[in-house]
Parts: C-alpha cells; sequence; structure tokens
C-alpha cells in the first residue's frame, strides 16, 4: 500500500468518516456513485470495485458488461457537509475504470483525456487550464417546459441589491476551497440569475475532476438556498448563454512554452501554431466542446459567444483570445477558448482541444491574421471575404464535421467516438422531429 492510500484510511479513522462516495463519469459527462464503507476500502484500492458496464451510458455491451472501478487516493477530499443523519462526514475519490484484466477501459472519459496527456507529454508538455464556468441560479426547475425564473435580477458584476446571489456565491466557494479547490474570481454575470466562478489554474486532469465536483458542489450548495443551480447552455432566449472560456497554456518543466518576450503578442511559434490547431479544427471538435442540441443557441450572432472561427487579442468576439492582463510576466501567457459552455464532459472537452493544439504544434500549421474586427458585427458576405468560417450553427452540423475527422476519432479512441456519434445522433433527430412551441404559437394560427 502507498503512502497516499495510507493517508485515506487514517484519515477515515481519524475524522470517523462513514461513507466513502467512489466517483466517475459515463461518456456524456454525467457524474456516478457507488458508496463504501471505510472497512472495505483497503479491498477497493487493491481489487477495484465491481460493476455492470452495460448499464452505464456508452461503457459496454452486455456480453462484456463487468468493469471495474479502481480509486484514484490522490483525488480523497472530504465533502463540505455532513450526512442527512446530521453528524457524520462522508468523502469521495474518482475512480480509474478498467476491464477485469486491469488494463484501461477505452470508455473511461478519464483514460481519453489521459491518452492526450501522454501524447502532451511525449512532446515534453504540462498542459495547463483554468476555466470561467458560467451558469444560472433559478428559482424553480420547470417539469412543464415553461420558462424558468431566475433567482435575482442582477447585471454585470451587480452586488448591493442581490443577496440570494451573493450568498450563495460564498457558501459556494467556502465549500468548493474546504476541498481544495482554489477559487480565482467570482461575480453576477450578465443575465439576472447568472453567476461566474473562475478556478484557479491546474493540470488539465485535475482540473476535470474539478469541474466534475464544482458542478456537484454549486447544485447542492443552491439547494440550501432555496434556489437551483442549472448548467444548461442557454435556458432563456431572450438573455446570453452559460460558457466555459478555458484558458490553456502548455509548460516545459517550468518554462511556460507559449511566452515570448520578442513577439507583439508575447505569443511564442509554439503558442502560435497551437492556436492554428485549435481553428482548423474548430468546427469538427464542437460537437464535443458543445455537445448539447441546446448548445447552439448559445453559439448565435448577438449572444456573446463565438461564432466565427478565428483569433484576437483584445477581441472578444474571436473564438480564440490572446488576453494581455500582465504583460511581460512569462507564466500568465497563455490562451483563451470561448466556445466551451458549461454542460460539457469536460475530460473529453479539454482531451479534443489538447489534440487540436498538438496537432498544429507537430505540423508546424501556420496562424492567420488575428482579427481586428467585431466578428459579431459582419454580414455572412463580410466573413467569407474576410476568410472567417463559421462555427457549427446546429448539433446536426457538428455532427457531420465530427464523423469527418480522424482527428476526433484519434483522440476520443473507436469506442468513444462510436458510442458519442450515435448517441448525439438520436438527440439531434428526437429534437428535429419535436414541435416546439414557438411553432405552435408563431404557425399554427396562421396556417
Amino acid at each position: 500500500m502507498d503512502r497516499q492510500q495510507e493517508f485515506v484510511l487514517r484519515t477515515l479513522e481519524e475524522r470517523d468518516i462513514r461513507f466513502v462516495r467512489l466517483w466517475f463519469t459515463d461518456v456524456l459527462g454525467f457524474l456516478k456513485s457507488v458508496a463504501v464503507a471505510p472497512a472495505e476500502l483497503e479491498g477497493a484500492f487493491a481489487e477495484g470495485i465491481g460493476f455492470d458496464g452495460s448499464a452505464i451510458q456508452g461503457f459496454a455491451r452486455v456480453y462484456e458488461s463487468d468493469m471495474v472501478a479502481k480509486p484514484d487516493p490522490s483525488t480523497f477530499q472530504v465533502l463540505p457537509w455532513e450526512t442527512p443523519e446530521g453528524d457524520h462526514y462522508s468523502a469521495r475519490m474518482f475512480c480509474d475504470i478498467t476491464m477485469p484484466d486491469g488494463s484501461p477501459s477505452w470508455a473511461d472519459p478519464r483514460h481519453v483525456l489521459r491518452r492526450s496527456l501522454a501524447r502532451a507529454s511525449e512532446a515534453g508538455f504540462t498542459v495547463y487550464v483554468h476555466p470561467e464556468i458560467e451558469f444560472f441560479l433559478l428559482k424553480d426547475l420547470p417539469s412543464d417546459g415553461s420558462v424558468p425564473i431566475p433567482a435575482d435580477n442582477g447585471g454585470y458584476f451587480d452586488q448591493a441589491s442581490h443577496a440570494t446571489a451573493t450568498n450563495f456565491r460564498r457558501h459556494a466557494i467556502e465549500a468548493l476551497e474546504a476541498m481544495g479547490i482554489s477559487v480565482e474570481f467570482s461575480h453576477h454575470e450578465g443575465a439576472p440569475g447568472q453567476q461566474e466562478i473562475d478556478l484557479r489554474y491546474a493540470d488539465a486532469l485535475t482540473m476535470a475532476d474539478n469541474v466534475m465536483t464544482f458542478r456537484y458542489v454549486v447544485k447542492e450548495v443552491a439547494l440550501t438556498q432555496g434556489v437551483h443551480a442549472s448548467f444548461m447552455p442557454k435556458p432563456f432566449s431572450d438573455q446570453p448563454g452559460s460558457g466555459m472560456h478555458t484558458h490553456v497554456s502548455l509548460f516545459e518543466g517550468d518554462r511556460n512554452a507559449f511566452y515570448d518576450a520578442e513577439d507583439p503578442y508575447e505569443l511564442s511559434e509554439v503558442g502560435k501554431a497551437f492556436v492554428a490547431g485549435l481553428l482548423k479544427h474548430a468546427r469538427e471538435i464542437s460537437a464535443v466542446t458543445n455537445q448539447w442540441v441546446n448548445s447552439y443557441k448559445r453559439l448565435i450572432v448577438g449572444g456573446e459567444a463565438p461564432t466565427a472561427v478565428c483569433w484576437g487579442h483584445a477581441n472578444r468576439s474571436a473564438l480564440v483570445r490572446v488576453p494581455m492582463y500582465s504583460p511581460g510576466k512569462a507564466s500568465s501567457r497563455r490562451v483563451e477558448i470561448r466556445s466551451l459552455d458549461s454542460a460539457c464532459n469536460p475530460y473529453l472537452a479539454y482531451a479534443v482541444i489538447i489534440a487540436a493544439g498538438l496537432q498544429g504544434v507537430q505540423k508546424g500549421y501556420e496562424l492567420p491574421a488575428a482579427a481586428e474586427d467585431d466578428v459579431w458585427s459582419l454580414s455572412d458576405s463580410e466573413r467569407r471575404a474576410a476568410g472567417y468560417a463559421n462555427l457549427p450553427q446546429n448539433l446536426g452540423e457538428a455532427l457531420a464535421e465530427m464523423e469527418n475527422s480522424e482527428l476526433l476519432a484519434e483522440a476520443l479512441g473507436e469506442h468513444v467516438y462510436d458510442f458519442f456519434l450515435r448517441n448525439k445522433r438520436v438527440e439531434w433527430d428526437n429534437y428535429r422531429r419535436s414541435v416546439t412551441p414557438y411553432e405552435l404559437s408563431t404557425l399554427l394560427p396562421v396556417l
């Protein structure tokens, strides 16, 4: 037994923790959990916990259903609230999913990301990410299809008169930091009820775990405040959607590989090639970074989200931005990808972003000129004249791009790639055949 496992077992005993929740995600990014008693944990470290993989979205067929969840002791954290019994705490660990012979499950999103990170490591890079996570606080979650009610009427950076949101963010941040997840900033976003909490940078695997924990903690804390949290990309037709702008940097040891003091943008040749890879493969990876039919209601002109494949410096209408908050500070040089929404599977999203960027680095892609225009204000013909391709405008278009992508097939692995495509085609077909309230209200009276 290694030291991390010993630390976990000792902490359970010292703090009298009665339940240990073993977490993992399915291919779509939904959190799964099995609880074990502390007495069973030593065996779980050695042999894992067996489960029926065929009952999990995308994991296994019925005839190969036996799978094993092996807890990763480096992810151990005590959950920041008591059990329903009122006097004992529980803890959680993320798991790696394996086959009974101990080989990694190709369907495990954590393993998919590990493979992308291994390719980055072979090239000499460590990948760090920093997400800005937006979401809505709502008074209720209507089950009848009616429009939800925001928990407040606040706007961007509002503070004084919105006690619900202010108290919520304080409690949420305290809970996150109690679990070792560092928060950099938090504030009210532009739409009523909309919040943003930015997590301090970490390596990509740790951050994907943190994003999954973040969504769980935020929903739990919201319930204690009498509201509901939703990461749906676009719950309101007339308000901006919720994104997860993600800052990425590559490090070679302690040196930021994206930094070049001589460049006007302080962006190295590696950084430029990485951005070029993101742009070249942007349409292909959209089905993963924006995986729901609702995701594309956010990616529209006028929605404060990117709609065209381009990059810029201070240009917030661009898909990829090179922030300059700290000129001359080498460790701060990074690129910001603005298309992701906060409902994606972070393991798969980070895996394909890394794959696209590394492809640019390894093949020496040339970075096109930066976009100086307000891309949102350009007509389609003006965009074409400027050489800007549009991002996919719906999930069906994104899936068509994904289907022809060798990059995604390699990054995700055959099993995840095939399941993801099949599942999302069903979602798109179901959406297309659904008659919406908009159609009934506008067309039924006149046709």
